[in-house]
């Protein structure tokens, strides 16, 4: 078998292509994944996990925890055994890995982390507004413990922690969920579809210019942390910023910190900007709506953000023009996820042909280019294009194609969780913070609140001014 083939990269695109296949199941009546778990916010422990699917409640919360562990562990051993690694080795140690992540991804839907302080659930009285995406951070927090003040116990997972594997398959499983919502948004609004996609393409080229510039010119950055860190803010954090660091072969470390530090400050964004958005627009609903989606920079933010918004603009929950600026905020949102893929292949190529090229290269080298490019994200792309072509052609099966991608978004939040987790068992602070992880956040702020809210504005303005709420 070629060397090539058999590699991480390559198991991930089996691994998520395996995934939505099962996914796809639901296009015939059959519900293959609807056993998977999913976290819920909670106030009660009880309360946390169920099945995916309702079809699937006499399985209970724990029974679905128990049913996608043992997938997980059989297909992760299969993969291992891929790997020329050992099987039984793994297993052991991804079971210990799994039960740490998943427990602090549970842990952040807590309701006093997770829930939107506009909506709390009864019984709460105040939230930190975090939303689940907390999880991801204390899942880092957690591996970081561990792996700075235990690094024997650190060491000893170390078979079994695959950030790069992990992540990947996350990232393939994406595609088919993006795919199957820029389906459903297309065949609803085509007149704010293109207006997304032209907004997010102006106010990408800016963004990913200008913070890549700031932080190499001005604090001094390296290469291999300003183009995760511009991917990072222009994009969305933990896909963009991962996927960035594998086109230009950065170290796994450096696009999880920048990912981290998108989610702390896309939450700050979430609680700040609807506000304002009301104050500084009052007769611009949609202008506000898709300022939401160029602006923050997490799916689950942005989301919020949007709904927030919304209900600042129109109070009665069942005024349908709040539906219209979900959409709008989603819209946008949904396509700059997208582009990922068409910048992964852009930087390949840059970094392969001019940053850093190999002397024997005078031309456009084409095999430096492959080596180099993240062939996971020719599974974003076959997963993306399949299911929004689908959706497309046929319209009708859209439901179906969201209800299986749905539950197949069960496994890329769990990859994601234990790819941070991964991430902080070999994560030494110290030497991260001699690398300038301060400096880091400082290049954040600057970009995020000097000009990429701002510039996120003007073209939100451009592109929806005067577009009624009622999306005609």
């Amino acid at each position: 078998m070629k060397s090539w083939f058999r590699s991480e990269d390559v198991l991930s695109v089996l691994i998520g292509v395996a995934v939505i296949g099962l996914s796809l199941a639901t296009l015939t009546g059959w519900n293959l994944l609807g056993w998977s778990v999913k976290v819920n916010e909670w106030v009660a422990p009880a309360q946390a996990v169920a099945p995916s699917s309702r079809a699937f409640t006499a399985l209970t919360g724990p029974g679905a925890l128990a049913a996608t562990f043992a997938f997980l562990l059989g297909v992760l051993s299969a993969g291992a055994a891929f790997l020329r690694a050992s099987p039984g080795r793994f297993a052991v140690r991804f079971a210990v890995l799994f039960v740490l992540a998943f427990a602090c991804w549970a842990a952040g839907h807590n309701a006093y982390i997770a829930a939107n302080p506009n909506k709390l659930p009864p019984g709460v009285s105040w939230s930190l507004g975090l939303t689940g995406e907390a999880g991801y951070l204390l899942a880092l927090i957690g591996g970081l413990l561990i792996g700075n003040l235990a690094p024997r116990t650190a060491a000893w997972f170390k078979d079994a922690a695959r950030p790069e594997l992990f992540i990947k398959a996350g990232i393939v499983i994406y595609g088919a969920v993006l795919g199957a919502k820029a389906a459903e948004e297309s065949g609803r609004a085509t007149a704010i579809l293109f207006r997304g996609l032209a907004a997010i393409v102006e106010a990408y080229l800016i963004y990913w210019a200008v913070v890549y510039l700031l932080a190499r010119k001005v604090f001094g950055f390296s290469r291999e942390w300003a183009a995760p860190l511009a991917s990072g803010i222009s994009i969305c954090g933990v896909t963009a910023a991962i996927t960035t660091g594998a086109a230009i072969r950065a170290r796994p470390i450096v696009p999880v910190m920048v990912s981290s530090l998108v989610v702390v400050f896309a939450v700050i964004e979430m609680l700040v900007l609807p506000g304002l958005a009301r104050v500084l627009l009052p007769d611009d609903p949609m202008v506000a709506a898709g300022w939401m989606g160029l602006a923050v920079k997490t799916d689950g933010a942005a989301f919020s953000s949007g709904e927030m918004t919304a209900g600042l603009y129109f109070p009665d929950p069942n005024d349908p023009a709040r539906k219209w600026m979900a959409l709008t905020t989603t819209t946008v949102k949904v396509f700059i996820d997208v582009f990922i893929g068409v910048w992964a292949v852009v930087l390949s190529v840059v970094w392969a042909w001019k940053i850093d090229k190999r002397e024997e290269n005078r031309g456009l080298p084409l095999r430096e280019i492959w080596e180099r490019f993240p062939k996971f994200v020719f599974g974003y792309a076959l997963t993306f294009g399949g299911f929004f072509a689908t959706g497309l052609i046929a319209p009708h099966v859209i439901p179906a194609l969201k209800q299986g991608t749905d539950q197949a978004d069960v496994f890329r939040r769990l990859f994601f969780v234990l790819t941070f987790f991964s991430i902080g068992l070999a994560t030494n602070v110290r030497r991260l913070w001699a690398e300038g992880l301060g400096r880091l956040a400082l290049v954040y702020v600057v970009s995020l609140f000097g000009f990429v809210i701002w510039v996120g504005l003007a073209i939100s303005w451009l592109f929806f001014h005067g577009v009624p709420a009622g999306g005609k």
